[in-house]
């Protein structure tokens, strides 16, 4: 899912999202409920409306911002009360608010309210947040107003703690949500440790629901992630990295920032068919990069998401067919888009 926090992707429109493959999007709730406010975007139509979008919208619930802004935020049982940085106002989001803030937002996927908490983090407070989260998904669970029509998904925590994960994992999958996110990682934690926690919360999830992991974005952790049992993945490296220069490609990451590329007149990737590689030469994505031009943002954030979902077409491809040489290839493959290229190679 690309990112539209605010509503909108970076520098991109609804109909470039359906060119590069998109699906689903994801929004913010805490950042909507800001700026404009859900009142407003309900009177206007609805989040479909305001981003201009007519396929599925996924919202999270704040509880990333509980771990974001934990510098504005007290908590409590009730649910977090942040000062926004914003405006200075001081507003507090319950587990019942964040359900009801997505539906006025008429959004069709709605996450709980969860705790997201900080790693490192002692056992005991992992377990205490993570009891929390559930006391919260009940009451979210029992405060919506329209399951006809928005979707809800719980979100498993516990940390890298495996016996917390294991344990949580099974109590949501018995709580018959429309899907379960694994939650709490990608925040400083090593990727082994977060592929652990991953693999031993999807092992608990049901199979016939989406299993989400949050946060998640380089093109090896999606595809590691994949194979221990994820379908679906938020993440604003992609769009992140192409605003900062960054490209990914079969043969490397790319930084386009490097001196080296500054007469290269080669695509920068010629089998992409993105509009940054049939139209410019890396030279020119670079002089783009160095000057902060925003079409060179937009070019190499296009880009970055043909990439992605061409990846992941492939690899659906190579699990329906069964095909193990092709998957092993896809690894390889993004092992390397991952990994920085030498501007000197081949590709």
């Amino acid at each position: 899912m690309p990112v539209g926090t605010r509503g909108a992707v970076r520098g991109l429109t609804a109909g470039d999202l359906v060119d590069v493959g998109a699906q689903i999007v994801l929004a913010n709730t805490y950042h909507l409920w800001v700026r404009p406010g859900s009142d407003v975007i309900r009177d206007l139509g609805g989040l479909h409306v305001l981003m201009g979008w007519s396929g599925p919208i996924l919202t999270d619930s704040g509880g990333y911002q509980v771990h974001s802004l934990r510098e504005h935020v007290t908590l409590d049982e009730t649910g977090a009360r942040f000062r926004s940085p914003e405006d200075g106002a001081w507003r507090t989001l319950t587990p019942e608010g964040a359900v009801h803030i997505q539906e006025d937002l008429g959004v069709d996927v709605a996450m709980a309210l969860d705790e997201c908490i900080e790693w490192p983090a002692e056992r005991a407070r992992v377990e205490q947040s993570t009891k929390r989260t559930t006391r919260w998904l009940q009451r979210a669970r029992d405060a919506r107003r329209h399951p006809e029509r928005t979707a809800l998904f719980g979100i498993v925590q516990g940390g890298t703690y495996p016996d917390l994960r294991a344990a949580h994992a099974a109590l949501l999958a018995e709580m018959d949500l429309d899907g379960i996110a694994i939650g709490g990682l990608s925040v400083g934690e090593d990727p082994a440790s977060r592929l652990q926690a991953t693999e031993i919360a999807a092992a608990e999830l049901p199979t016939d629901r989406p299993r989400y992991l949050m946060g998640v974005g380089r093109p090896i952790d999606l595809v590691q992630s994949i194979e221990r049992g994820v379908d679906v993945f938020d993440c604003v490296l992609p769009t992140r990295a192409g605003r900062h220069g960054q490209a990914w490609t079969p043969s490397g990451r790319r930084n386009l920032r490097n001196a080296a590329y500054a007469r290269d007149p080669r695509p920068l990737d010629p089998s992409c068919p993105c509009v940054a590689c049939t139209t410019l030469p890396r030279a020119a994505l670079r002089h783009h990069a160095m000057v902060d031009e925003a079409v060179g943002k937009r070019l190499l954030t296009l880009h970055n998401l043909t990439y992605v979902f061409g990846l992941l077409r492939r690899v659906r491809r190579a699990i329906l067919a069964g095909d193990e040489a092709a998957w092993t290839t896809l690894v390889a493959e993004a092992e390397r888009a991952t990994a920085l290229a030498r501007p000197e190679d081949a590709g």
